[in-house]
């Protein structure tokens, strides 16, 4: 039903500010009873770090910060909701007008600096739903103004454990002062074996994964560096990538592309299947993949996976497409398992030296 209002609702939501339209659409959300989605194809479903997935389309991090709404977007057909980024103490973030949409080029810069209810609020609204179908992940990050940025990780891992499936440590949001400092290895190792040990002392009955998110914009010597960090410190897959602070030339909307702020959507595409095909070559099958970046359709959410990921997310195509994309990449991905014969575990990453060297 939502996606067929969805062509009815645009130009309302796109003739309003961003973030109000983002605002109304979590509160739409939430005020809906939570329906099922329909049974995937089975060819769909994907095993990874202890959870089975019913197929490997997620929604990522910052579209449900505070948790609002998971089992409506669940019902939307998403494999799994990654919620969040969420920080122990409450912040409002950066000022408005913080998010801009670049409508020509098929993006979206934000700068919401980790806008969050804290973790108070966030963590009662999962522990509310606890025994409910459907996997759910949290994404973690660092008060603004933490005087320990490792201890705030620490904090949210403990208390999350048990709560979601997956906590996602995100140390490349590009608009919290000093947060990517902590990709360099040093502070990484000592990060990752801080909240592998908080996830493991919080001795819930259901092992809760960690991963790593890192940003488009490291160098491959420090993807080296970083992804044997985590295979050391225990850290059960690479979600590749964030959003980046570079502009492509190709961006059409010059004017809103000088807003300071980390770009995803179409132009992150290229760059972040890059790195995700690099990331590929490098850990193999040891360290499974989440594929993140302009992924707005079958086709690219197919590249995804030849580059190497078992799992895609996506969320700045839903600005534009609406809900039923979901629908449709799902459809897009059976149709080609079907065509060539393949499951989806054979096609991870059999592309990955080419797309590598994507332009």
């Amino acid at each position: 039903m939502l996606a067929s209002l969805f062509p009815l609702a645009r130009p309302v939501l796109h003739a309003i500010d961003a973030e109000t339209a983002h605002r109304l659409t979590i509160r739409a959300l939430s005020l809906l009873p939570a329906v099922p989605a329909p049974a995937d194809d089975p060819r769909l479903a994907v095993s990874v770090f202890g959870r089975r997935f019913p197929n490997p389309v997620g929604l990522a991090a910052g579209f449900d910060k505070g948790a609002e709404a998971p089992d409506a977007l669940l019902g939307l057909g998403f494999g799994f909701v990654e919620v969040g980024g969420v920080v122990p103490q409450p912040q409002p973030g950066n000022p408005r007008p913080r998010v801009f949409r670049l409508a020509g080029d098929g993006a979206v810069i934000n700068r919401f600096g980790l806008n969050s209810e804290g973790l108070a609020v966030v963590s009662r609204r999962l522990a509310a739903r606890a025994g409910r179908p459907g996997l759910i992940g949290a994404n973690i990050g660092a008060n603004k103004e933490a005087s320990d940025r490792l201890a705030d990780y620490v904090a949210c891992t403990q208390t999350l454990a048990g709560l979601v499936d997956f906590i996602t440590v995100n140390v490349s949001s590009p608009n919290t002062p000093g947060l990517r400092d902590l990709q360099g290895e040093a502070f990484l190792d000592d990060l990752l074996a801080r909240v592998v040990a908080a996830r493991d002392e919080a001795d819930r009955p259901r092992r809760t994964a960690i991963l790593l998110k890192i940003a488009p914009d490291i160098t491959l010597d420090a993807l080296d560096a970083m992804a044997a960090t985590a295979l050391r410190r225990g850290v059960e897959a690479l979600v590749i990538s964030n959003t980046t602070v570079a502009r492509p030339s190709s961006l059409t909307e010059r004017t809103l592309a000088a807003e300071t702020g980390g770009l995803s959507g179409r132009p992150l595409f290229a760059p972040s299947t890059r790195l995700l095909a690099e990331a590929y070559l490098r850990v193999g099958d040891r360290l499974p993949l989440v594929g993140v970046g302009g992924v707005d359709s079958a086709e690219a959410a197919w590249t995804k996976i030849r580059a190497g990921a078992s799992l895609v997310q996506l969320y700045s195509a839903l600005v534009y497409a609406g809900p039923g994309l979901v629908r449709t990449i799902k459809a897009g991905l059976a149709e080609r398992l079907a065509r060539e014969g393949t499951s989806l575990a054979a096609v991870v990453g059999r592309e990955a030296a080419e797309l590598a060297r994507m332009a």
